[in-house]
């Protein structure tokens, strides 16, 4: 089955909202400056949101459609990456010419966070249903001692 109505430039040609097409320069501007000339994608940056928990931090990342596999996720001094590779399907031959549509992105995808006050050695993950979920245990804040010195 083929999509009947026409695009051009993101912008449908059957009926015109100026909204749409504000957001869409929105989006395109702020979200991603140079994505009309390098390419587009929906999932150049996936989208997470970090909550405080009083004691750690929960990192909720949105991956819907990978495998959990394929998820990495690496520290590096205080730089934690979480990169995840979508394979295509249609990558064989056999399949490439049976193809009549395809909108799905495929590729690497990666962001990174600074952990400074996180404890790395207690980092948990879980994927489920498309989330990655990450609790980031907060690091002890030490307080400075406090010496009375005896002058002589």
């Amino acid at each position: 089955m083929l999509e009947l109505s026409t695009r051009n430039n993101n912008h449908y040609l059957n009926s015109y909202n100026p909204f749409r097409a504000m957001e869409e320069l929105d989006k395109d501007f702020f979200g991603n400056p140079f994505g009309a000339f390098f390419g587009k994608s929906d999932l150049a940056e996936f989208k997470t949101d970090i909550t405080d928990e009083g004691d750690h931090y929960l990192l909720e990342a949105d991956l819907p459609g990978f495998d959990k596999k394929d998820i990495q996720l690496d520290i590096s001094g205080d730089t934690l990456t979480i990169q995840a590779e979508r394979h295509s399907k249609f990558e064989e031959r056999d399949k490439k010419d049976k193809i009549v549509r395809v909108e799905r992105s495929y590729g690497s995808y990666s962001r990174q966070f600074d952990i400074s006050g996180v404890h790395a050695d207690g980092i948990k993950a879980k994927y489920e249903n498309g989330v990655l979920q990450l609790t980031l245990p907060k690091r002890e804040t030490v307080k400075p001692e406090t010496k009375r010195l005896e002058i002589e």
